[in-house]
């Protein structure tokens, strides 16, 4: 862009930023940013003053990189990745090939094509970022620059993974070629701590790690692609691109509220380029300070029962990527991390194994946006969470991760290299110790079942969790004591998932709202109070009374304390007894309250099931099995949703942005003086 078409951008971002100022959305910016406040204890506002201040030191070109130091290419650099056998090259060579035409797939776009990426323009609205200094760029504005979820992603480099990956297979030149294109034209398009690619650390870390990756598979610093001057001068670019990533992450480090996925995957970008480019004399500060917050929060965000504390499910995947890249580059580089650090990530395996049903479905608890710290496989079958049992199984020598995994997939085997086959087939798959555990008590979960991975098996999953981590439980859902089930490896009972994140905000907010749980909502409310599409003001408090399985009958109890709130108190009880002789199940909600209540009872369904009512009952039918529930004396209103916009409800999202029609079974009532419902039901 010459100068004048700068020009006229400039003046277009600050015609924006005035509508902006005057416009109802600068009133919701002031209560955010007001809630967010609310959400800080002193010290935290310290340390957001004092970051702020760095910022603006960087702003007027202080505390930042001005020449980056001579790398010395001399110091050995031990790969984690290298040559791989066993592995298709087919998959991985159209994967190279869309890409290298200029084609890919972005969430709910499924063929974003250009010859010449546009790294700062969102994909799916068109909205190009500008390039202002990054840390006063307000990325949460739609207006600014369009989704920044669709604009981050491909910037995040998962595809020249890809890329490495063909190359690594067939030796063509054409693919390392690809990657210093697109790399070439980042740099060209992403100044130094301008635009939205220098807004988050956490971007800069994935990034980086994807670099790393991609660097090891092409051949290092000895590539063909760095032979000759001008090979030299794009080794010495990227390298450049490098450093300042690593030191804008050593910079600004998510601390206090924020410190939660963010921060381990900082320090697991950070500690991956300090081991894959030991070339400058920080590398050695860097790794050895990343290690030690890797350490600290592997243990601090994930509970001892395996859990990963901001009760998201894709979260724990996502968070699992980190902590196990870090840790085999760490082994490679005889940077060796604890045996506590190994068995919590074990343990975290244990709880993924445990909730996921025979049919290899894993309820979509909490948060979800399709986020991956890198894609290794191009597996049309690809299932991350089978993925980490398969990894699991080689690692920790675990029959009972193998016979979750089934096979051995591409990651596992790009992870792994040599080992990988021959310690996943010598491996006896053991179902008789399944599910691992099913208490998880720091993490609030409960596997209520019987028949365990066979064609009968009934899995039940309750929440009597926290709602999320932290003060601002960022990607936790409203929803206590919600429960999902599956029967035969087929979801009945099902989490809708999350669908949007900074856009959409009616359909974030019913996502995450209890009504799109399985659970009761009174008078309407959600359980706890949002204050932003990040934040939760007002946290209902969750937990488990009375556990007890046994051959005959599991029995679960808990209870919250979200309706507290209201003029006249309500505390909800859940009550679940699983008869495994009967193959039935009674649900006993019980309200303590002393006013009138309107209740609803919300039950949510898998989209592949046929659901009717027949004589006052709900019958859901999927695949040759049913679930029947009743309400045996009771009189209240039934009533079928299916993709209802306004409110939403009767929606599943599989996958960020995406959303289905499915069928949601109310029950509503009104309730005085409090009392409990028995739903029961009957699974066929």
């Amino acid at each position: 862009m010459g100068s004048t078409g700068h020009k006229e951008h400039e003046q277009q971002t600050t015609d924006k930023m005035r509508v902006m100022t005057s416009s109802p959305d600068s009133l919701s910016a002031f209560a955010w940013y007001w809630n967010r406040l609310k959400c800080m204890s002193p010290a935290e506002m310290g340390h957001r003053l004092r970051e702020k201040f760095v910022s603006l030191l960087q702003g007027v070109g202080l505390a930042r990189v001005r020449t980056v130091p001579q790398p010395d290419l001399s110091v050995s650099a031990p790969h984690f990745m290298g040559a791989r056998t066993g592995i298709p090259p087919q998959p991985y060579i159209d994967a190279a090939d869309e890409i290298l035409q200029g084609r890919q797939r972005i969430f709910a776009l499924d063929h974003v094509s250009g010859p010449v990426p546009q790294w700062n323009q969102d994909p799916k609205t068109g909205t190009v970022a500008p390039l202002t200094f990054a840390k006063t760029l307000d990325y949460r504005s739609e207006a600014l620059v369009g989704d920044i979820k669709y604009l981050w992603e491909p910037n995040r480099h998962l595809h020249l993974v890809t890329l490495a990956q063909a190359y690594q297979l067939t030796g063509e030149r054409r693919y390392v070629d690809g990657l210093r294109f697109q790399l070439e034209s980042w740099f060209d398009q992403c100044p130094y701590l301008k635009g939205p690619n220098w807004t988050s650390s956490l971007e800069l870390a994935i990034r980086l790690i994807n670099w790393s990756i991609a660097w090891q598979l092409i051949g290092g610093r000895d590539s063909v692609v760095f032979s000759g001057e001008e090979g030299k001068r794009f080794r010495d670019r990227w390298l450049g691109a490098i450093y300042r990533h690593m030191h804008f992450i050593r910079g600004h480090f998510s601390r206090f509220s924020s410190a939660n996925n963010h921060l381990i995957g900082e320090a697991a970008g950070l500690f991956l380029g300090a081991v894959t480019w030991p070339f400058w004399r920080q590398s050695q500060d860097w790794a050895a300070e990343t290690q030690d917050i890797l350490e600290r929060e592997a243990l601090l965000q994930n509970a001892p029962d395996g859990v990963n504390r901001e009760q998201a499910i894709s979260y724990q995947q996502f968070v699992l990527d980190f902590l196990l890249v870090a840790a085999l580059a760490g082994s490679a580089n005889n940077r060796n991390f604890s045996d506590k650090y190994w068995k919590r990530i074990e343990a975290m395996l244990e709880f993924l194994a445990s909730i996921m049903d025979a049919g290899g479905h894993v309820p979509m608890i909490g948060d979800a946006d399709d986020g991956y710290v890198t894609r290794l496989s191009q597996e049309r079958s690809f299932c991350p969470y089978r993925s980490f049992l398969a990894t699991g199984a080689v690692l920790f020598g675990r029959g009972d991760f193998k016979a979750k995994a089934r096979v051995l997939d591409d990651k596992t085997r790009w992870l792994l290299g040599a080992r990988a086959e021959p310690d996943f087939l010598a491996l006896k798959p053991d179902s008789s110790a399944l599910p691992v555990r099913r208490a998880f008590p720091e993490g609030g979960y409960y596997v209520l079942g019987c028949e365990f991975e066979t064609e009968r098996e009934i899995r039940l999953v309750a929440d009597a969790g926290p709602l999320g981590y932290l003060s601002i439980a960022a990607h936790g859902h409203a929803d206590a004591l919600a429960l999902t089930l599956s029967v035969g490896g087929r979801e009945f009972l099902i989490d809708p998932g999350t669908y949007a994140y900074h856009t959409s905000k009616a359909w974030r907010d019913y996502f995450r709202g209890t009504s799109a749980h399985n659970t009761v909502v009174v008078d309407g409310q959600n359980q706890s109070v949002m204050g932003g599409n990040f934040m939760w003001l007002k946290k209902a408090s969750a937990v488990c009374e009375h556990w007890e399985p046994s051959d005959k009958l599991d029995r679960f109890v808990g209870s919250h304390d979200g309706y507290k709130r209201l003029p006249d108190p309500v505390i909800h009880r859940r009550e679940i007894l699983l008869n495994k002789a009967a193959r039935s199940i009674a649900i006993n909600d019980t309200l303590d309250c002393r006013g009138a209540h309107l209740v609803r009872l919300f039950w949510h369904f898998s989209e592949r099931c046929d659901v009717s009512v027949r004589n006052g009952a709900i019958v859901a039918k999927n695949n040759g099995l049913s679930v029947k529930l009743s309400m045996p004396g009771r009189q209240a209103e039934v009533t079928l949703a299916r993709g209802n916009e306004n409110p939403p409800l009767g929606w599943v999202s599989r996958a960020f942005d995406r959303k289905a029609p499915t069928t949601t079974a109310v029950i509503s009532l009104q309730m005085n003086g409090g009392g409990t419902l028995t739903t029961e039901m009957i699974c066929d």
